[in-house]
């Protein structure tokens, strides 16, 4: 799934107030991580990751790891914290036409 440049900003928007559901620890992306993360974008489609490692490229390679397993999008990454959306199939989230 492709999105528009609008369509990202939308989603910006929507995630600016969200709190991090996943809490990456210490032991890295495990598969428990991964599961939680995937649980958590059929729930609510549009989530926030908080990745615990200050390594810039250690954390670059996280991120597409955790889009690549969990077949989501990348809607943003500031610092620690990962925005990903994925669309469900009851189509929580309403994105604007492109």
């Amino acid at each position: 799934m492709n999105l528009s440049k609008k369509q990202i900003q939308h989603l910006k928007g929507l995630a600016h107030p969200i709190k991090p559901v996943v809490l990456m620890g210490s032991n890295g992306l495990t598969e428990a991580v991964i599961a939680e993360i995937d649980f958590a974008l059929n729930h609510h489609e549009l989530i926030k990751v908080k990745i615990a490692t200050d390594d810039r490229e250690v954390r670059a390679l996280i991120i597409e790891a955790i889009t690549r397993e969990t077949n989501s999008i990348k809607v943003q990454a500031i610092g620690k914290t990962l925005a990903i959306y994925r669309q469900s199939e009851e189509k929580k989230i309403a994105l604007p036409k492109i």
